[in-house]
């Protein structure tokens, strides 16, 4: 008799939970919803942010203001995600640095990026790129890899933070090519990018999008890019696989997340709403301008994309024994 008053018991509660749920879930969303950036104003992440809020915010009929948390290689905004309650009103940007690279490679990270997100939506693929400064003695990958190899340890590159997906990709170059360059990590790609453009850091690796505005008015030179095939804004850089070096070869994604237990009809409203603001041509061409790929998927197919990219970096980390500077 017990027992059975238990299960009755449990089985009350449990349709109360879910009414419960599916009433907040018909409610939602019904004030601002914050989408956090884990990286500093100027790059990818950021661009890709504010690119997609205010359509999204449309779509969805409430405002959606980008906020930066940067730090620790965009550990620091994405552990405030995880950590932040399961209601649809604080969402992060989810990146490769912050899901696969850095989780990799930094033992100390404070989250599982696996099992404690939610994924949402994959909004655009990005090549990336390695660039200079117009002073560097080499224009093209060919007398750029000549001139580390002459002279290890003479020169520096910088990223949007240690443990990030420019970092992980540099070092891996490093490994491959037999070549020797110092890290200097910052706080997200913008403020890598402005003491590259003045000559401060001779190197940077960045996404395309936050490094194409300095490299179409020749602020910066491309050399090698990590993409599919060669980028129409840059018909003359090989890709890493035309130079031998395909392990570097990897796209970066630019998604939204939410933090573990988010309820599937919040999920559901939050890309549909992304993919209604994708539908616009004009968001569509911001994001394509800058040499990226509109991808949309549904959030089965992100989660078992940063799965599989986590999976890989934690290869590239053991085989290369990669270690955090």
């Amino acid at each position: 008799m017990k027992k059975i008053k238990f299960a009755i018991k449990l089985i009350a509660a449990l349709t109360i939970i879910t009414t419960a749920t599916g009433v907040f879930a018909q409610n939602y969303p019904n004030k601002t919803i914050k989408l956090q950036v884990p990286f500093a104003p100027g790059g990818t992440t950021d661009i890709v942010a504010r690119v997609i809020a205010e359509p999204l915010g449309r779509a969805l009929g409430v405002s959606v203001i980008v906020e930066n948390k940067a730090g620790g290689g965009g550990v620091i905004g994405a552990n405030e995600t995880a950590k932040s309650a399961p209601d649809g009103y604080s969402l992060g940007m989810a990146t490769v640095s912050t899901t696969a690279a850095n989780p990799a490679i930094n033992p100390k990270t404070p989250y599982n990026p696996i099992t404690d997100f939610t994924p949402i939506i994959n909004i655009a693929a990005t090549p990336n790129v390695i660039a200079v400064h117009p002073s560097f003695p080499a224009k093209d990958y060919k007398s750029f890899l000549a001139e580390l190899k002459k002279s290890p340890g003479k020169y520096s590159y910088a990223t949007s933070g240690t443990g990030g997906i420019g970092h992980l990709q540099t070092e891996l170059f490093k490994n491959l090519s037999g070549t020797f360059i110092t890290h200097i990590p910052y706080r997200g790609a913008g403020p890598a990018l402005n003491d590259t453009v003045a000559g401060q850091v001779p190197i940077i690796f960045d996404n395309s999008p936050s490094a194409m505005p300095f490299i179409t008015t020749n602020r910066l030179v491309p050399i090698v890019v990590a993409a599919p095939q060669r980028l129409a804004q840059m018909p003359n850089v090989p890709t890493f696989k035309e130079v031998g070096l395909e392990p570097v070869n990897r796209m970066a994604y630019y998604g939204i997340y939410g933090p573990k237990g988010l309820p599937k009809e919040v999920v559901d409203k939050i890309n549909a709403g992304v993919r209604k603001a994708l539908e616009d041509p004009a968001v569509r061409k911001r994001i394509e301008d800058t040499g990226s790929i509109v991808v949309a998927n549904t959030p089965e197919q992100f989660a078992e994309q940063i799965k599989a990219e986590f999976a890989v970096y934690k290869k590239v980390v053991d085989v290369a024994n990669l270690k955090l500077d």
